[in-house]
């Protein structure tokens, strides 16, 4: 290039006629000479600089037993030592990724990252597993933008001396995206090469740990038992051991002794014959040689013998069990898999073992959860019917004392319907309070000032063998609760602990302020962070076993004596809790005691309160009242005793039997109506939904609801419904006519 152009400014300086231009281009043009002749013998200089440093290179790895390459960064070869010669084929126009293409899967790439890695630090090197062995490939920049490379073989560890020579068991290990990263040489030639995905490999994806799978190998379709084992980083280690259909039948079962599966061999009768050391610690010291299978695990349902032989005959339909293992120490489950081998003819089985202890605590706490649930909704849709029959029975009741005096015999025959239909009323309440549906008059609370309440009744309860003793946290803050429940809910405590003790003793009631720093699981539950306000109540008596103690709050479930105890009292205990947003928690050591624990969120109290304004009291009820009531009610002894009441007070009463009827009622322009008296639960429409379509027509008509669900089973619904209120079942006749009155006026 310089030459040319100091030729064109010769060229250039001969045909100007300007004396001076042609005495600057001939200046220039021997000056660019000059130059040109400078670099040439520099350049002459470097090349024999640099091939004197190729040929030392070549000179030093000359006598290196490794077999070593010098490649230009273009990966062409410009020297290979004669150990390198020995091992491949090296022709003179060769490239280094050629000649090693038989020896790693993809050369170009590892080439070229490691080459990347030299040309930045100096120098790179990578450990690669191939057929032939592991092997080390290392390199060194040169100068003159060359790289000197050396292939090392690494010698293989000595097999582990629990597994005899020749041994070693098939493995792959996976990646994420099932490419098989490494084969062993035991799975190379059971396959028969080298594959790179599970689907060369598996006739059938996905695979399923713990059973047989077929498998493409050398010989054909075999059945290998597959055992995984997760080996990080989203890796799997795969395993491929014999079964009845494949593999070598005299494979010694000393070779599972390090596989990280808890695996364990037995005979047709159920002997254990052999075992690895991870089923050792999973099933602990009774895993012994001379054991029985039956004598390690149990909830089988029948007999593991049964089981046994049904797995050789191929009659399992099930391929997995899950069984209890026979620890003294803890609890442990396992999944169990059962695959039949012959071994030198005779027959056995490979029992493959996972530890499901924790997904059967989780199944134990969902089958809870949803018993529970299921028991709560059943309980709550009971009540609703008894509350409506009781509505009937406690109205009719309330009608025939209208009509009679004290004087009259009847009198007392009639009071005792009425008690006794309150304390079925009572009864269902105790229902409604398990399924938390009870209607909960919740204010602020100071739990000394209701036990204080509390402890004259608390201490005629518990007699005078039995001490109850109060210690209180000298600053007790507030809680938002139901006093007439929550103080049920203590009374109950309180006689149970009693009842547990009837020999005497001490029933001890603590409060104190507990705060959480993290969140509390227990007892298939989690108390969240934060402030709470615990009440204890403690006795020393009999307690409760531990296969009782998960179901002391299930409704009817009782631990006392036919006739001493319907088995509701704790159930119910637990419904007022949860609905109030506590949590309750129970403790026992049988012979030592029993104690309850009652977690209550400490109320949040605004900083800038309105001040409360009184209520104006109620105002007595005139004899006769006008007003037009249109009642709705699908259960026809409540609508009649309802329908009967309001007339009795002067009301004028439409009747309808369900929400359509009342529509059709309403179509009537010129009918005009004060009060809508509606059941909430009815067949078709519900009450809410009739009402705020009426509402559309008539917004000046004022609610009543009555249900014999709580009012927050609903109440989101009410409170967009403006001008309503809510009477729970059953009602009287006094509160179903004061109610409507109000409304009214």
């Amino acid at each position: 290039m310089l030459l040319a152009l100091a030729l064109l400014l010769g060229v250039l300086a001969l045909v100007s006629p300007i004396r001076v231009v042609t005495l600057g281009l001939a200046a220039g043009a021997l000056t660019i000479l000059i130059c040109a002749a400078v670099v040439w013998v520099r350049g002459r200089s470097d090349t024999k600089i640099a091939q004197a440093q190729t040929l030392m290179i070549a000179d030093f790895i000359e006598k290196d037993s490794t077999p070593s390459f010098i490649a230009g960064a273009d990966g062409a070869i410009l020297s290979a030592n004669p150990a390198a010669r020995a091992r491949y084929v090296v022709p003179d126009t060769a490239t280094l990724a050629g000649v090693l293409n038989a020896t790693f899967a993809d050369p170009g790439g590892l080439l070229f990252r490691l080459q990347t890695r030299a040309a930045s630090s100096g120098a790179a090197q990578e450990d690669i597993v191939t057929r032939t062995g592991q092997m080390r490939l290392s390199v060194h920049e040169a100068p003159g933008a060359e790289f000197v490379w050396r292939i090392e073989q690494i010698a293989a560890r000595p097999a582990t001396r629990s597994a005899p020579e020749g041994l070693a068991l098939p493995m792959i290990m996976v990646g994420r995206t099932d490419a098989i990263l490494f084969m062993n040489d035991a799975a190379r030639v059971l396959v028969g090469g080298r594959v790179k995905a599970l689907d060369r490999l598996f006739t059938t994806l996905p695979i399923q740990p713990g059973q047989a799978c077929a498998v493409s190998t050398a010989e054909g379709v075999q059945h290998r038992l597959v055992a995984e084992v997760d080996a990080g980083a989203g890796r799997r280690a795969i395993y491929l051991l014999p079964t009845a259909d494949g593999g070598t039948q005299t494979q010694s079962w000393q070779a599972f002794h390090d596989l990280p599966v808890p695996m364990v061999k037995v005979a047709p009768d159920g002997q254990v014959q052999s075992f690895n050391r991870m089923a050792s610690n999973l099933i602990g010291v009774s895993l012994t040689n001379e054991a029985h299978l039956s004598d390690l695990m149990e909830g089988l349902g029948r007999s593991i013998t049964d089981w046994l032989g049904d797995t050789l005959a191929g009659r399992m339909v099930q391929k997995s069990e899950f069984l209890r293992l026979t620890r003294a120490d803890k609890e442990v489950f396992v999944q169990v898999v059962l695959n039949p081998i012959t071994e030198n003819g005779e027959r056995a089985l490979i029992a493959v073992m996972h530890d499901a202890t924790e997904l059967k605590s989780l199944e134990a706490k969902f089958v809870q959860s949803q018993k529970m649930q299921a028991i709560g909704q059943l309980a709550g849709g009971v009540a609703h019917d008894f509350n409506n029959l009781l509505t009937a029975i406690s109205g009719h009741c309330d009608l025939l004392l209208l009509r009679h005096d004290q004087g009259d015999t009847d009198y007392a025959d009639l009071m005792q319907i009425n008690q006794n239909a309150n304390r079925a009323a009572a009864l269902v309440g105790q229902l409604l309070a398990f399924s938390r549906k009870q209607t909960l008059q919740p204010e602020k609370l100071d739990m000394r000032d209701t036990l204080a309440d509390l402890t004259h009744l608390l201490n005629r309860l518990v007699g005078e063998k039995i001490t109850l003793t109060l210690s209180h946290d000298p600053v007790l803050q507030p809680i938002r609760a139901d006093k007439r429940q929550l103080e049920q809910v203590l009374m109950n405590l309180v006689v149970n602990a009693r009842d547990a003790m009837p020999g005497g003793g001490e029933i001890k009631i603590i409060t104190e302020c507990t705060t959480l720093a993290a969140p509390l699981n227990r007892d298939r539950a989690k108390v969240p962070a934060g402030d709470y306000v615990t009440v204890q109540v403690c006795d020393d008596g009999t307690g409760i076993a531990p296969d009782k103690l998960e179901k002391v709050f299930e409704p009817f479930f009782t631990t006392k004596r036919t006739g001493e105890g319907t088995g509701l009292g704790l159930s119910t205990a637990y419904g007022i809790i949860k609905q109030t947003g506590g949590f309750i928690f129970a403790d026992s050591i049988p012979g030592s005691g029993t104690t309850f624990t009652l977690y209550f969120p400490v109320m949040e109290i605004p900083k800038d309160r309105p001040a409360k304004t009184a209520k104006p009291g109620l105002q007595p009820l005139a004899k006769h009242e006008d007003g037009v009531i249109l009642l709705v009610e699908d259960e026809a002894p409540v609508r009649a005793f309802a329908s009967r009441a309001l007339r009795l007070r002067g009301y004028t009463v439409l009747e309808a039997d369900s929400a359509e009827a009342a529509l059709k009622t309403l179509e009537d322009e010129s009918l005009s109506i004060d009060v809508f008296v509606t059941d909430v639960v009815m067949p078709g429409m519900d009450g809410p939904s009739w009402v705020r379509e009426a509402l559309k027509a008539r917004p000046e008509v004022r609610v009543v609801f009555v249900s014999g669900y709580a009012e927050d089973s609903f109440g989101e619904k009410q409170t967009k419904i403006p001008n309503s209120v809510f009477l729970p079942k059953p009602f009287s006749l006094t509160e179903l006519t004061e109610t409507v009155h109000r409304q009214l006026h």
